[in-house]
């Protein structure tokens, strides 16, 4: 059994790089869904806007991921290149709109965002043209992230 985001390095080699820098771009999520519920009521509002809008770069990262696979392993010309390269643009038109929204709303369609790029990511060309190592690693990363956007959700719902 092998770790999420071990990937293959070009000499064969297990490489821990992915899973270091996935759990490293965890940590801002996590520390600022924990200061919405833990951190003074002033210092909550700082980090619910910081988590909104890291999960808003992020979301956009993701859609930059399909970008660069669009161009590096795609036909050009092809219709899985147009569609990939169409697709990629959904996450940061997601994204933006999302933190002018009142923050409740915002963190629904940035969730929402998180959710339509995995399942997207979960598809047969993505299945297909994607290592397995990232779709495992994106397994965890989705679900972690998932988990802190709906302690934000729930915070800001006033629970």
């Amino acid at each position: 059994m092998t770790l999420p985001g071990l990937a293959i390095d070009a000499d064969g080699r297990l490489s821990r790089l992915p899973l270091l820098l996935g759990l490293a771009g965890l940590l801002p999520f996590l520390f600022t869904a924990a200061a919405a519920w833990l951190a003074p009521v002033a210092w909550q509002v700082v980090a619910i806007k910081a988590f909104l809008a890291y999960a808003a770069v992020i979301l956009s990262f993701l859609g930059g991921v399909q970008w660069g696979v669009a161009m590096s392993l795609e036909s050009a010309g092809s219709a899985a290149f147009r569609a990939r390269l169409l697709l990629s643009m959904a996450p940061s038109l997601i994204a933006w709109p999302a933190l002018l929204l009142h923050p409740l709303n915002g963190a629904w369609v940035l969730a929402s965002g998180f959710v339509l790029v995995r399942l997207h990511e979960l598809g047969r060309d993505s299945r297909e043209t994607l290592p397995t190592w990232f779709q495992s690693l994106r397994n965890l990363l989705s679900v972690v992230v998932l988990v802190c956007l709906a302690a934000v959700i729930w915070r800001l719902a006033g629970y």
